[in-house]
């Protein structure tokens, strides 16, 4: 086999729905010197015989096997064996575009500052049909780890591209339970230009095992580990000594089911200051979660941001102060509407209790399609 341009790694677990088709989007790429390297993290059903089916049908395709260690372990595993200039990326429920490959490296051919890149994709669901919903690429050039919570620089992971060299530079992939993808993110911008094209680069499956935070302790989890990500590469920044994200660590955090427990596992390795903005942070995020995934907090939830939020020692910019406000009273209106009222109004300044009603009631008593209506004109009078 030629040397391939491109090594494409695909994690794999339990994926025995998926896979075939994931892959064969991948056999299917206008341009044919590339690997597809799967790793099969201790799948249980019959992921492994389709793997094996596939790759005596075609040379390209290596599978690696593992007991069941997660993603970051699966990843690792498989990039251990990559070795072309370019690694790209895709999970084993998603599809590739038939010319994504080719449209991705042709770019960074063309622009060599250019380390890595991403961009959209539509949203299909369980059975491949198009549901109407689309991946959302973040502007990367709006990435900061010092808002609340940080805006982070993130490429969207199933259609990703980054060259070899950068991806070593900055030493891979590190131990996080989750959002080992935002902190190899962040690591990355620091030694390179990065972006999201505005392109379609394939197709994202939503479905009830695609949602990793269908819970609302993985929530927590989530809004944790992205922001410890982000307290990382604040301490890079200032040249201070980075985050280790040790064995230890992940083992106090595996036991952690409430916003609190999180934080207590993490503040040993933290300053005081850190502790504060961290404690926001993950509220705060937590927060913008809950607006799109399955799960709503909880009154704990609420009284540890009431509490962040009334730490003196936290210094936020009036921007920032004016967008989690906004994004607190639409928490709390949900809130309200199902009835828990105490949560809901400990979320928001009294000052703006008015408002609040105001929300309440227009949820409540305009039908659906109204308020939508409503919220698009809104949306055209703001101003660019």
């Amino acid at each position: 086999m030629t040397d391939p341009l491109i090594d494409i790694l695909i994690p794999a677990y339990n994926a025995e729905a998926t896979i075939r088709e994931a892959i064969d989007s991948l056999r299917g790429q206008t341009i044919a010197t590339i690997r597809i390297v799967v790793v099969d993290d201790g799948s249980t059903d019959e992921t492994g015989r389709i793997l094996a089916e596939l790759a005596s049908q075609d040379p390209r395709i290596v599978v690696l096997t593992q007991p069941n260690g997660g993603i970051t372990a699966a990843l690792n595993h498989g990039l251990s064996l990559c070795r072309a200039p370019f690694i790209a990326r895709l999970d084993a429920d998603d599809l590739a575009a038939p010319d994504r490959l080719e449209r991705q490296v042709g770019y960074m051919t063309a622009h060599p500052d250019c380390i890595a890149l991403s961009g959209s994709g539509r949203h299909i669901d369980a059975h491949g049909r198009p549901t109407g919903g689309r991946v959302r690429a973040a502007r990367i050039d709006r990435a900061d780890p010092s808002w609340l919570p940080a805006r982070e620089p993130y490429l969207p992971q199933p259609f990703l591209m980054m060259r070899r060299a950068a991806f070593d530079r900055v030493g891979g992939y590190r131990s996080l339970a989750v959002a080992e993808d935002s902190d190899l993110c962040w690591r990355l911008q620091e030694v390179g230009t990065m972006l999201n094209l505005p392109e379609d680069f394939g197709s994202y499956r939503v479905h009830a095992n695609s949602i990793s935070s269908a819970s609302i302790r993985n929530g927590r989890s989530m809004a944790f580990w992205s922001q410890m990500a982000a307290v990382s590469a604040r301490r890079r920044r200032a040249r201070q000594p980075d985050l280790a994200f040790s064995a230890d660590e992940l083992r106090r955090c595996a036991q952690a089911v409430s916003l609190e427990d999180f934080l207590h596992a993490g503040a040993a390795v933290l300053s005081a200051d850190e502790r504060s903005w961290l404690a926001l942070a993950m509220g705060m995020k937590l927060v913008a979660l809950a607006f799109y995934r399955p799960f709503e907090l909880d009154s704990t939830d609420c009284g540890f941001i009431r509490r962040a939020l009334r730490d003196p020692s936290v210094s936020i910019r009036a921007e920032n102060r004016a967008e989690m406000a906004d994004h607190l009273m639409g928490t709390a209106t949900r809130l309200a509407i199902r009835g828990r009222f105490g949560d809901a109004l400990g979320l928001v300044a009294p000052a703006r209790y008015p408002v609040l009603l105001g929300r309440i009631s227009f949820r409540l008593i305009l039908p659906r399609g109204v308020r939508e209506m409503f919220k698009r004109l809104a949306g055209r009078a703001q101003p660019a």
